[in-house]
């Protein structure tokens, strides 16, 4: 019996193993396999199990790791469309499916090879006993051992180790093994006394007794980590009890964000029209589509609820899926307030075993409303009748590195084959999405209103060319920002500061000779982060410190240029020094649960203004936000992307949503030198369908999605001579183009050097998809013939950005 296994390497194929006979009967499709691969194990899935003896040697699988499939077989087929429509690897793609990697412990063990056992019996009599060498093959004669013992043993050990390998008598492996999230630092878990006695026969060490006699003092169940502040030792000692079944222990739920409950309102006649289409297409177990197209605060999110508990009144389940992280906890809020301890929450600032837990309770369908970001849409959701992708237009959805999957469009074609009912909402719809509603395929449901009849915001541009002009200053903030935000502070109003860049400063440069400080490792400027004093790489994460004097010219006049939301946090205080301010951008919520953390405090009032990046700018509801500004509505615009229009309208569009959410009125003032833009010009009259034509009618002559299939072909490499010459037998084996099919490029990356690698790049536009897959298809053979490195070529299908 033989298992075609799918293991997580960038080769597009399946790896066939020999079964044991112990395991004849027990392995199923979907169930997790661990296996040899190289000198690793690595744990893989099964994708069938048969009696073809294939040609070669073929090595045996070693151990089963799940009795039950992990992966049932509607997600099976929809890991095989997403590997042959992104045309991802995939062994790659069903990694990504499950978020069990946490259960798995990866290590390098030592042992002796054949050579080696010979050489260890001769040296043994013959060389000195205190030789560092003959100590580390006494240690391994009679089992293998890592390197951390073996440097406890031996201080000398990782030199003999060296000298043992280069003369083969040594050999590293790499193992895998399953491991107890019980014992996992990372994971939240909870204690409570089993009742099972413990007499004085029995010795404990002083942080078990202690910790004994804090939990008779206070019985129940607490969380370990706050038990540990009071008893120290108290998480070695609670694991060792709990080996005795003295205590038990488990993985705690991750906490949900407090959010202030609230009633269920009356849905307003816009609402309730929504709302009885969605439950009409839940209760009749048939696939079908929507687009919930709603101004900001039009309650989109009780429409969700509602159609959720009618999804669930007829026995099946749901899933939420919102962009960001930042989103997850406020939502999971109010969902948790609504269905209880059914709901379920997956993103990735969960640990492992807190995000392996929650997958295990959707598994076992202990959970049935699951909420969640872009990987959420693989949850293992039972009796699938209801998706929702909140935010539809969001790029967060899009995976940026392999495999290439957008979530949106996974979901549709996930509720397709479920019989599902798929809901896509958003105040500002992507171009294709819109455009799918006109061709059929979505049926749009408008919310036009926002709840309870409050207006829209007050949106007015302000000219930063004039303002230069009638103040010679090159300032960060208007005066007509200043006097607003002045005058929402006096009446104990709040403020969003939206400005879409991080760091202090973009990029430093020399006065003398203009030399631009980059990054060694990509062809970008490092950015200046004054709170951790350092230049940084938003690529690669490279940084070095700030230099004193120029590093070409050695000359000292050095200057920061641009303008980042860390700096904007600067100039705040120094014009408000009485406010309280909070920056939410990447370097601020780095950490986990920090966003949980700024958040709350922004709505409890503990902050008076809130300055951050894109994140602030989606689906946040903070009643008392009155003005929102926006610091350069032309960050973006310039970018060489075909999508930069559409971008920057959905970002000023939604922030500007964000203002006027409760019983006042909201403003918005958004700083531009572009005011003429259509882009700028419809966002600032809040009028989506005028956009959207405008832009569609650029998309049709330039003949850009949604009037063709798009993908961005990538050649890379660290020697710039092989990606050029990829690049162009690439251009040749497209020369001519096939039917249907137009080629631009091959062309220098807009970033071309990443991480060490020379980038070129092709696009190709197609009339249908069938003849683009055909054609991507022939690269990865082509690909495949010519052995290029498994990572030189990168496909992006449906991309989202250019660059």
């Amino acid at each position: 019996m033989f298992a075609d296994v799918a293991l997580p390497v960038p080769l597009d194929r399946p790896f066939t193993y020999r079964l044991p006979s112990t395991l004849h009967h027990r392995v199923k499709i979907g169930s997790r396999l661990l296996v040899p691969f190289g000198s690793r194990k690595m744990t893989g899935m099964v994708l069938a199990t048969h009696t073809n003896q294939p040609e070669g040697m073929v090595k045996e699988a070693l151990r089963l790791l799940d009795e039950e499939p992990v992966l049932e077989e509607h997600l099976i087929w929809l890991g095989r469309w997403i590997a042959n429509y992104y045309c991802a690897p995939i062994g790659e793609v069903l990694r990504v499916m499950t978020p069990l990697s946490g259960e798995m412990r990866s290590s390098k063990m030592y042992s002796l090879t054949d050579a080696g056992r010979d050489a260890a019996r001769q040296l043994l009599f013959d060389a000195s006993a205190e030789d560092p060498t003959i100590q580390v093959l006494r240690l391994l004669e009679h089992r293998s051992a890592s390197l951390t013992y073996l440097t406890k043993k031996i201080p000398d050990a990782p030199k003999a180790l060296k000298s043992l390998l280069k003369k083969s008598f040594v050999e590293l492996e790499e193992t895998q093994a399953t491991r107890d999230p019980l014992r996992s630092a990372s994971a939240r878990l909870r204690i409570q006394s089993t009742g099972t006695p413990w007499t004085t026969e029995v010795k404990l060490k002083k942080p078990e007794r202690e910790l004994l006699s804090y939990l008779d003092l206070h019985p129940g169940t607490h969380n370990l980590a706050e038990v540990e502040a009071v008893v120290p030792g108290a998480s070695q000692a609670a694991r060792a009890l709990a080996r005795r079944n003295i205590l038990a222990l488990e993985v705690e739920a991750p906490s949900i964000s407090p959010y202030p409950y609230k009633p269920p309102p009356t849905l307003n006649r816009h609402q309730e029209v929504a709302f009885q289409a969605i439950r009409s297409a839940v209760e009749s177990t048939q696939f079908a589509s929507f687009l919930l197209q709603g101004v900001t605060g039009s309650g989109k999110t009780e429409v969700y609820l509602r159609a959720i508990e009618a999804t669930l009144a007829v026995n099946r389940n749901a899933l939420l899926l919102v962009p960001e992280i930042a989103l997850t906890p406020a939502v999971a809020g109010q969902f948790y307030h609504r269905f209880g301890d059914r709901v379920a929450i997956l993103h990735s600032a969960f640990h492992d075993a807190e995000r392996a837990e929650q997958w295990r309770r959707i598994r076992k369908g202990q959970a049935r409303v699951v909420v969640g970001t872009r990987s959420g849409v693989f949850a293992p959701v039972q009796n699938l009748g209801l998706i929702i992708i909140d935010e539809e237009h969001d790029g967060s959805y899009k995976q940026q590195d392999t495999p290439r999957y957008n979530g949106r469009d996974v979901a549709v074609v996930r509720a397709h084959n479920a019989n599902a009912c798929v809901v896509l909402g958003s105040a500002t719809p992507s171009i294709e999405t819109r455009y799918n509603v006109e061709r059929g395929k979505y049926t749009l449901l408008q919310l036009p209103e926002r709840v309870e009849n409050r207006p829209l915001p007050e949106v007015e541009l302000i000219d930063m060319r004039q303002e230069f002009l009638e103040t010679r200053k090159q300032g960060t903030f208007s005066r007509r920002l200043l006097t607003a935000m002045s005058e929402k502070l006096e009446a104990g109003e709040q403020v969003m500061l939206l400005h879409n860049r991080r760091g202090f400063s973009s990029f430093v440069a020399c006065r003398s000779c203009g030399e631009r400080v980059q990054c060694v490792n990509c062809a970008v400027t490092l950015t200046f982060h004054r709170r951790d004093r350092r230049m940084l790489c938003h690529y690669c994460s490279y940084a070095e410190r700030v230099p004193t004097v120029c590093p070409k010219c050695k000359s000292e006049h050095i200057y920061f240029l641009g303008l980042g939301s860390e700096r904007v946090e600067d100039e705040l205080h120094r014009e408000f020094p009485e406010a309280r301010i909070a920056r939410m951008d990447r370097d601020t919520v780095s950490g986990k649960r920090h966003f949980e953390t700024i958040l709350t405090g922004f709505r409890e009032r503990a902050y008076d203004i809130l300055v951050g990046t894109q994140m602030i700018a989606k689906g946040h509801d903070i009643p008392n936000v009155t003005l929102v500004g926006v610091i350069s509505a032309d960050i973006g615009l310039g970018m060489p992307d075909f999508r930069a229009a559409e971008r920057t309208f959905q970002l000023l569009t939604q922030v500007a949503g964000r203002a006027g959410r409760g019983a006042l009125p909201g403003q918005v003032l958004i700083q531009t030198i572009n005011p003429d833009h259509y882009a700028i010009h419809h966002a600032a009259a809040q009028d989506v369908q005028a956009f959207y034509q405008q832009e569609l009618h650029f998309r049709k002559a330039m003949r850009y999605p949604p009037f063709s299939a798009l993908a961005n072909i990538l050649l890379r490499s660290e020697k710039q001579e092989d990606a050029l010459r990829m690049s162009s037998e690439v251009a040749h084996l497209l020369t001519p183009p096939p039917e249907n099919i137009k080629v631009i490029g091959p062309a220098e990356a807009a970033v071309p050097r990443l991480k060490n690698e020379f980038r070129y790049q092709l696009l190709i536009k197609a009339k249908d998809r069938r003849a683009l897959n055909t054609t991507l298809q022939s690269l990865r053979s082509y690909a495949l013939q010519r052995k290029w490195n498994a990572t030189a070529l990168v496909i992006d299908v449906d991309p989202l950005t250019l660059l």
